[in-house]
């Protein structure tokens, strides 16, 4: 088993004078907002995700945690420089600006049997922020925190690598020759919507019945297993950890399934290491970790030799650190 690493905690101070930024984490549960100043990181920020109203509210609740967050910190909005955003996707454009067709957010992509209270099919995101704040920049959260991981973390001084997370959803983002992927519309990496079984009742947020993210995802577990008890997934992973038969069957078919998505990624694109953090993973990384490098070592050795599948150097921190790796 890959033994958890030292967590990197990064010096997050700009230097003096330099103007203040934001970094805005969104994902399908919650939304983190902070300024990062020459004090680090100041005023954090943390809500819901808004998913009921107009397909402008995810937006309109961004603005209102950036200004909270500037009156948090001292800071004048007109004064911060840049914000990075790292957040769940698809991504779609309108006229050039990015909104989002999350299917943990978006209720009209999968409709009423998903069970999210909203009919949109996409959540405006780009255009309100770009009028309000002089540079914004807008990522998919897998390859942000790819970045984050490089810079600071797990993956440093590698140039063929992934980071994945496992949490309400599944993201990823691939690197390649040193070169972050991005794809035409910034969406690279959405392998937790790659087809990996006929099953025929798990249902994505996306309209897919049985791809990888309606079968393992966070919010998947209770859908598929509330009937034999589970009501969320920290209960079906602390009953697998306690030994619970039942359960350890679950969950070790569900690191079965993720972990041969992590070997389709790195015998398509000869990776050396796949960081892996996100809530679901983070805090069962013990009994998860050595299921899913089973699924890679010892299969097809040319390409998986010496690839190792480790928790993200970052920890719990990658997503305010995604953010913030956009922006400086």
């Amino acid at each position: 088993m890959n033994p958890s690493p030292t967590l990197t905690t990064p010096d997050s101070r700009l230097p003096a004078g330099a103007a203040p930024v934001a970094c805005v984490d969104i994902g399908g549960t919650k939304i983190a907002v902070s300024i990062v100043n020459q004090h680090g990181i100041q005023g954090r920020q943390v809500e819901a995700t808004a998913k009921q109203g107009k397909h402008d509210a995810l937006a309109q609740q961004v603005l209102r945690m950036l200004d909270a967050s500037c009156e948090a910190a001292q800071v004048r909005r007109g004064d911060v420089a840049a914000v990075g955003v790292a957040s769940c996707g698809p991504f779609v454009l309108n006229q050039g600006n990015i909104e989002l067709a999350a299917p943990n957010i978006c209720g009209g992509l999968a409709g009423a049997a998903r069970g999210l209270p909203n009919t949109w099919t996409s959540a405006v995101l780009e255009a309100p922020l770009r009028a309000a704040f002089p540079r914004v920049r807008i990522e998919n959260d897998g390859i942000a925190a790819l970045e984050a991981e490089r810079r600071w973390g797990a993956l440093q001084g590698l140039d063929h690598c992934a980071y994945v997370t496992w949490s309400t959803g599944i993201g990823v983002g691939l690197c390649v020759d040193g070169r972050p992927l991005h794809g035409k519309n910034g969406n690279a990496g959405h392998a937790g919507h790659m087809f990996v079984s006929d099953n025929n009742d798990a249902l994505c947020g996306c309209g897919n019945i049985g791809d990888l993210e309606a079968l393992v995802a966070g919010n998947a577990m209770p859908r598929r297993f509330a009937p034999l008890g589970y009501d969320d997934a920290a209960g079906l992973l602390e009953a697998a950890r306690a030994g619970q038969a039942q359960a350890v069957a679950v969950v070790d078919d569900l690191c079965r399934v993720m972990g041969r998505a992590l070997y389709n990624l790195v015998v398509t694109l000869d990776l050396q290491r796949i960081s892996v953090g996100g809530s679901v993973f983070w805090h069962h990384r013990d009994h998860l970790l050595p299921r899913l490098q089973a699924q890679i070592s010892g299969r097809l050795p040319a390409l998986t030799d010496g690839v190792e599948v480790v928790p993200a150097g970052l920890g719990n921190q990658v997503g305010d650190y995604a953010a913030l790796a956009l922006v400086i």
